[in-house]
C-alpha cells in the first residue's frame, strides 16, 4: 500500500467542507474528532482529508502548523488499514480538540483507534 499523502487526497473544496459541517457524521476519540460524509468517487480517490486546529486554543500559527503536521503524519501512517476496508468514497475533516501540544506516539495510537471506530460505525450504518 502506498503510504504517500498526494495532492489528490487533500480536501480543498469549499463546497465539500461546507457539506461536511452541515451534513456530516462524526466519530471522536480524545483529542481527535473525525467528521465524515460520503462523496461521489472522483479520480480514483477513496478519501479526501483535511486537518484543523483551533486558533482559540493555539494562538501561534507555528503551534497550529506543528500539530497539523503531526496529525497528517499519523493519518498517513494509518491510512492503509482504512483504504483496505472501504468500498465507497468519503471526505474527512480531522479536528484537534486537546488543550496541550500532543506527543506523536499518543497521537498515532489515537488515530489508529479513531479510524477503527470509524470503520465499525460505517459497517453498522451499512448493515441497517
Amino acid at each position: 500500500m502506498d503510504q504517500r499523502f498526494p495532492r489528490e487526497e487533500k480536501l480543498k473544496s469549499n463546497l465539500l467542507i461546507e457539506q461536511l459541517f452541515s451534513e456530516g457524521s462524526s466519530v471522536s476519540k480524545y483529542p481527535l474528532k473525525l467528521i465524515y460524509v460520503k462523496t461521489e468517487p472522483e479520480d480514483d480517490v477513496k478519501v479526501k482529508a483535511g486537518f484543523s486546529v483551533p486558533k482559540r486554543k493555539f494562538k501561534k500559527a507555528v503551534q497550529r502548523n506543528q500539530i497539523k503536521r503531526l496529525i497528517r503524519e499519523a493519518y498517513r501512517l494509518n491510512k492503509s488499514n482504512l483504504f483496505n476496508n472501504l468500498s465507497t468514497s468519503y471526505a474527512f475533516m480531522f479536528l484537534y480538540l486537546g488543550k496541550e501540544e500532543p506527543d506523536f506516539s499518543e497521537l498515532n495510537t489515537t488515530m489508529e483507534r479513531l479510524l477503527t471506530r470509524f470503520l465499525k460505525q460505517t459497517q453498522t450504518d451499512e448493515n441497517i
